[in-house]
């Protein structure tokens, strides 16, 4: 494998860095935003559904075309959707505060970009550490933890101070910077043989999972996981209302479970040299279901603030060891569209957490919302334990991996 070259993880750390800066702004505070706004629970749940099933038609399909010849580069794609990001943050800041529809529509298409993103980000990631270039991609990704506890701590405290207007502007502001650092990022897309087979498996949904068939279920569980984690990051303002803060407090625990995911995410190297990728995958769940229990049990602020360390085996552990399991056991020419079913687990979960949480939380408040998180961590544990397979498609895949993420 070519590894000459200069080393990336400085140029790549931009990107993730910027990246959850604008999904830290944007899906984080969307609660606070939109209710500033006129929108209700129910409201702010319906728009996140109708955001997921749209974004769940779009994700296959741009990463079906991604992954053909002729295809444009991800570099491209993603200057793209951040030069429209910029954008609907300025029409945001246009209407705020007026046209409940079109608050509505701009901020929807900013969660849709925001979606479609992951698994082109994080894609972008491995083509280069596949192609042999230098990347550490386990701390890049923490320093996109990095920049979403700086994001959380400080519009916490802005809009605190000077309102919700304040979002719209950090939107077009951190959308402008990613756009830059992905134009100044050197990547150039690698042609991947066409084979028959490639043609058969990327024709269809059904191909796909004929050929990846416990992966299917596997995404089942990752989908119970997550609906945990969207219930309470989608309504992580009211859950902090209902244990006496405000939106101050919410940013702060936000930033504290950003900061705990860090020590995973740059260790992860060292980390995967010692255990599979597999296994740091399953316990990624027991730590969703724990932190979603945690913020059922804990009674007040402070409490709520300790149980984000959960954070740092969950999440941040999940965030890493899934697109490395996913690259373990796909074969090249299936590589984009696996990392976009994984993604589209979260844009579902997005789904029915948003219409679950909304509707539970006015009719039976915040800790209905938490026993259901609660139950659907635990199903999707159980799930990800005993079905997620060993990587076997691609012999020593992990170990490479991990040689190529020392450097």
């Amino acid at each position: 494998m070519n590894t000459s070259g200069k080393n990336l993880t400085v140029r790549y750390a931009l990107i993730q860095g910027f990246y959850w800066m604008v999904y830290g702004s944007i899906s984080g505070f969307a609660s606070v935003y939109l209710l500033d706004c006129g929108f209700s629970n129910t409201r702010i749940g319906i728009m996140i559904a109708a955001v997921g099933v749209l974004s769940a038609i779009l994700q296959p399909a741009l990463a079906g075309y991604a992954d053909q010849p002729k295809s444009l580069s991800l570099k491209r794609i993603i200057s793209l959707l951040m030069g429209v990001q910029v954008a609907l943050g300025g029409l945001l800041l246009l209407t705020y505060q007026g046209s409940i529809l079109l608050t509505g529509l701009f901020y929807g298409c900013c969660l849709t970009i925001l979606q479609l993103l992951t698994p082109f980000v994080n894609s972008l990631g491995m083509e280069s550490i596949n192609q042999g270039k230098r990347l550490n991609f386990g701390v890049a990704r923490g320093m996109g933890s990095v920049g979403y506890a700086i994001v959380a701590y400080t519009l916490g405290g802005i809009i605190s101070g000077a309102g919700a207007i304040a979002l719209p502007a950090s939107i077009m502001v951190l959308s402008g910077a990613l756009f830059i650092s992905v134009c100044l990022f050197p990547f150039r897309k690698q042609i991947k043989e066409s084979t028959e087979k490639a043609v058969e498996s990327g024709s269809s949904p059904i191909a796909f999972f004929k050929n990846y068939k416990r992966f299917g279920v596997v995404l089942v569980g990752c989908t119970l996981v997550y609906i945990s984690h969207a219930l309470i990051n989608s309504f992580n303002f009211q859950i902090v209302e209902s244990k006496g803060g405000g939106s101050r407090e919410m940013g702060i625990a936000i930033a504290i479970a950003a900061f705990v995911e860090m020590p995973t995410l740059f260790l992860f190297s060292y980390m995967l040299k010692k255990v599979r990728c597999d296994i740091w995958f399953r316990i990624s769940g027991i730590f969703f279901m724990l932190k979603a229990l945690g913020s059922l049990l804990a009674p007040n602020v402070p409490v709520y603030y300790g149980v984000q360390v959960f954070q740092m085996l969950g999440w941040g552990l999940m965030t890493v060891s899934s697109v490395y399991y996913v690259n373990s056991i796909m074969d090249a020419r299936d590589a984009i569209k696996g990392q976009a079913y994984m993604t589209m687990t979260y844009t579902l979960a997005c789904v029915i957490g948003a219409l679950l949480g909304g509707a539970l939380i006015d009719h039976s408040g915040v800790n209905s919302m938490l026993w259901v998180a609660t139950g659907s961590g635990i199903a999707g544990m159980l799930i990800m334990l005993f079905v997620t397979e060993r990587p076997g498609k691609k012999p020593g895949a992990e170990k490479s991996d991990a040689t190529e993420l020392e450097k």
